[in-house]
């Protein structure tokens, strides 16, 4: 790619207009096969629990190695249902980074767990495993709440340090549930997201890196034993007969045409991660010298659900971005314990990372259907927004 781009009108007009992310492009690849797909399940009528269920929960366990795969009805779906299988509850702490998106959060409170917040590392911008150790040790001082679990989150699509937060789990006899709703296809030490916790939920949003056309999500074990518990939970808590209520349940189900869709999408999505990746990588090299792009840990490989820098004068440079026809987000400018549904859990003294990071951060588009042209310029208007 040439390393530099003229941002006159008429090379935006050549460049034309960037999506921050392109389903309709991914959509004009792959709609017939999708089509076929939806006319089987129109076919079969089985619109829940459909055949498509089973053949995606088995891909899944295929893909990433683990033991079982319950799909389920959204991501936050996923977080909770292992949380109620763990029965974690009334005086329960779990602990999590407050720089994630709410529904990490919400799949405590909805379970009666109570949220603990942990800093993060200014890095990888994921949970810093130091401060949770002083977490841990602080709730068990204080003596109000049992610590109970742990909810690493792999922010923006790199694995969480689980080599540690797993030591500390094992240690402190703590439930490790990764929340992997931005990372499927990431890996850690050659393994996949889904088969580096006990337990790991992803999403299916549409937006995501595999992404259904609709809410769904997946909960990935790697143990069997957790197959028939989460399948009750998602089914209102029924039995195998679904007559009786075995235990607390709500409905948690994916339905067919979701599945159907992500079917489709699994097929091509190792091609679509590989481009991912390289549009990544360019902006690494050519951006890491104006701002600051996450890090991975030594031997973790991002899964690229978002990319995300980070710069002092991030609001300036987003509002000249737009100006120059380039698409932003900011994931996320509010931490969860400066949220007002979660100001009660905040830490006395704050989370300073995340706070500094908040105020610094913003996305860039990553998306596999970015030509090159475009991801030239991009790179090209974020050295001129920020200079």
């Amino acid at each position: 790619m040439n390393s530099v781009v003229n941002l006159s009108l008429a090379k935006r007009s050549q460049v034309g207009d960037i999506a921050f992310i392109d389903l309709a492009a991914q959509q004009r690849r792959i709609r017939p096969a999708i089509e076929k797909r939806l006319q089987a399940v129109l076919d079969h009528g089985r619109y829940i629990a459909g055949p498509e269920i089973e053949e995606l929960e088995e891909a899944l366990a295929a893909r990433t190695g683990a033991k079982t795969v319950t799909a389920c009805a959204s991501g936050t779906a996923a977080l909770i249902i292992p949380l109620l299988a763990r029965g974690i509850g009334k005086g329960d702490a779990v602990f999590v980074p407050a720089f994630t998106y709410n529904a990490t959060a919400n799949a405590i409170l909805l379970t009666g767990g109570t949220p603990v917040f942990v800093d993060i590392d200014p890095a990888t911008f994921n949970m810093d495993a130091n401060d949770l150790e002083r977490r841990i040790a602080a709730v068990r001082k204080e003596g109000k709440l049992q610590p109970a679990a742990i909810i690493p989150v792999d922010l923006f699509g790199s694995p969480a340090d689980y080599r540690a937060i797993g030591k500390i789990a094992e240690r402190e006899e703590l439930f490790m549930l990764a929340d992997g709703a931005q990372s499927f296809g990431g890996k850690l030490d050659g393994k996949e997201i889904g088969n580096l916790a006990p337990a790991t939920a992803t999403s299916f949003f549409p937006g995501k890196g595999l992404g259904a056309y609709g809410e769904g999500g997946a909960i990935f074990s790697q143990s069997m034993l957790d197959r028939e518990r989460w399948a009750s939970i998602r089914w209102h808590g029924t039995d195998e007969a679904r007559k009786d209520s075995v235990r607390v349940g709500f409905n948690g189900r994916m339905d067919s045409f979701q599945a159907a869709v992500l079917l489709e999408k699994l097929s091509i999505f190792d091609d679509e991660l590989a481009a991912r990746r390289r549009i990544a990588e360019e902006y690494d090299a050519r951006l890491g010298n104006i701002g600051r792009p996450q890090v991975n840990i030594p031997g973790a490989v991002s899964g690229h659900g978002y990319y995300s820098l980070c710069i002092e004068n991030r609001d300036a440079v987003v509002h000249k971005l737009g100006d120059l026809g380039v698409p932003t987000a900011i994931y996320y400018s509010t931490p969860l314990h400066l949220m007002p549904a979660f100001a009660d859990y905040a830490p006395a003294n704050g989370l300073p990372q995340t706070e500094r990071i908040a105020s610094e951060i913003f996305a860039l588009p990553v998306h596999p259907y970015l030509t090159p042209q475009q991801v030239d310029y991009i790179c090209a208007a974020v050295h001129e927004a920020a200079s």
